[in-house]
C-alpha cells in the first residue's frame, strides 16, 4: 500500500501592525479621571495609582523642601524645588515628592505641557511610603526608572527601613538601571548631596528627627 502524504501548510508570520502597548498606556493616563487624594504614574510600563502620604509622609517632605529651597537661595544657585508635578522620560511619568530643577524651566517644558523632561532635574527625593507595594515602588522600581532616565541624584528617605534610613544614590548607569555608588545612614546622621544643583546639602536631624531606637 502506498501511504499518501501531504505537506505542512506554510505559516507566514502575522505582519498586521498591533497596538502601540507603550502609545494605548499613555492615552489611558492622560485620560484617567481620579478623586482627590489620588495621583497616578507610569512606572516601568505599568500605570500605578497611589495615595497621597499620610501625615508623618507629609511632615518629612515639608520640611525637606523648605530646607532645601532655603539651601539653594542662601547659595544663589538658579534651582527650584517642586513637588506635585509631572516629570517626564519617554512614556514614564513620575511624581516626586521632591525634585530640583532649573529657576528657568521653560525650555524643558513637555510640548503637551503636561510636565518637565527628565533631563532638567538634577536631584529626585522620595519619602517612602508604608505597605509592600509602597516600598517596593520607592526602594525598586523608581530606583531603576530614575537611574535609567539618568537622574543624577535619588534620595531616599525611608522610614521603613531598620528604624529609619537616609540613601543617597549617584552615578546612574542608565543601561543597566542601577546607582554605582550608595550611601546610607540612620535617621538623625547627617548626610551631605555630593553632586550636582544641590551639592553640600545636608540631611540630618533637622529633617528627619533623631535617631530612633532599635
Amino acid at each position: 500500500m502506498t501511504a499518501l502524504t501531504q505537506e505542512a501548510p506554510v505559516m507566514t508570520p502575522d505582519t498586521t501592525p498591533g497596538p502601540d502597548l507603550d502609545e494605548l498606556l499613555w492615552q489611558a493616563w492622560k485620560a484617567l479621571e481620579l478623586p482627590e487624594g489620588l495621583r497616578a504614574e507610569i512606572i516601568e510600563g505599568f500605570i500605578e495609582v497611589s495615595p497621597t502620604g499620610r501625615f508623618s509622609h507629609a511632615k518629612l517632605s515639608n520640611q525637606l523642601r523648605r530646607e532645601l529651597l532655603r539651601y539653594l537661595d542662601s547659595e544663589s544657585r538658579p534651582y527650584l524645588v517642586n513637588n506635585d508635578m509631572n516629570v517626564m522620560h519617554g512614556r514614564n511619568v513620575w511624581i516626586p515628592d521632591a525634585f530640583v530643577s532649573p529657576e528657568d524651566d521653560d525650555e524643558f517644558v513637555t510640548e503637551d505641557g503636561l510636565g518637565l523632561h527628565a533631563q532638567c532635574v538634577g536631584l529626585i527625593v522620595e519619602v517612602v511610603s508604608p505597605g509592600h507595594d509602597g516600598t517596593q515602588r520607592d526602594r525598586v522600581r523608581k530606583r531603576r526608572a530614575y537611574a535609567r532616565a539618568g537622574i543624577p541624584v535619588y534620595v531616599l528617605v525611608d522610614a521603613y527601613d531598620e528604624q529609619g534610613i537616609v540613601t543617597v544614590l549617584t552615578g546612574p548607569c542608565p543601561k543597566k538601571a542601577t546607582y554605582t555608588v550608595e550611601n546610607r545612614v540612620h535617621f538623625g546622621t547627617d548626610v551631605t548631596i555630593p553632586e550636582g544643583p544641590a551639592k553640600g546639602f545636608v540631611i540630618g536631624e533637622s529633617i528627619t528627627g533623631p535617631p530612633r531606637n532599635a
